[in-house]
């Protein structure tokens, strides 16, 4: 049976790390949308460069084109017994947009769909985007307070040093968390009343949420 998984949570609830994690157990394409309309810009594909000529305005690439992009990705082969993505839905008219593709792509395929929702304490949030850095080679996530690198500003794999996003300071962490949960928030109930949402505690060591979602996916 295909396994199609999309994850919901609040920004820095550990869904980057999970799904890292999880496609290479399963086996399974990670689709991080960020990262695929960043492949098509560099590619220049059509696409891509429609997509970009948003974002040089500083304006939102448009949910059709959004959905474009993810419904060519899911229709690859690699997709076929199912995918782990991540950042998307972000909203009702984007899952709405994800079932229509699920639809077109799945035709006769026996598929099962599950929205998996990490839940956190939002105190714990903020801790995790105050303190958090990342390789500027290897793209690898640190935190200073729950994963620090072995030798202090300096990546483990790399050995270059860690840089911290101006952008991650508590205030605009709290501003991040309004958004999300006015915007996005509203998907856990629509996935809820569907009967395809699992809610697990997100709360804990990477360890001991990666078992917590092991058993929501059986």
């Amino acid at each position: 049976m295909k396994q199609e998984l999309i994850f919901l949570g609040p920004p820095a609830c550990g869904k980057g790390t999970q799904t890292n994690m999880l496609s290479e157990y399963l086996g399974f394409p990670h689709i991080d949308t960020g990262s695929l309309l960043r492949a098509e810009i560099s590619k220049g594909t059509e696409d891509g460069i429609v997509a970009k000529s948003f974002i040089d305005k500083g304006q939102l690439v448009p949910p059709e084109l959004v959905g474009a992009i993810i419904g060519k990705r899911l229709a690859e082969a690699d997709c076929k017994n199912g995918y782990v993505l991540d950042g998307y839905p972000r909203s009702l008219e984007q899952a709405q947009m994800l079932e229509k593709i699920n639809s077109d792509v799945d035709k006769d395929l026996d598929a099962s769909f599950r929205a998996i929702y990490f839940d956190i304490d939002t105190q714990i949030l903020i801790d995790r985007i105050v303190h958090r850095q990342s390789c500027p080679k290897c793209g690898e996530i640190y935190n200073k307070k729950f994963k620090p690198s072995k030798v202090e500003n300096i990546c483990d794999k790399c050995q270059v040093e860690l840089k911290t996003r101006a952008d991650d300071n508590e205030e605009t962490a709290k501003a991040r968390f309004e958004t999300y949960y006015r915007e996005t928030a509203p998907l856990i109930e629509f996935y809820e009343n569907k009967g395809v949402l699992r809610k697990i505690d997100a709360n804990g060591s990477i360890e001991e949420v990666w078992q917590r979602l092991l058993e929501a996916i059986k």
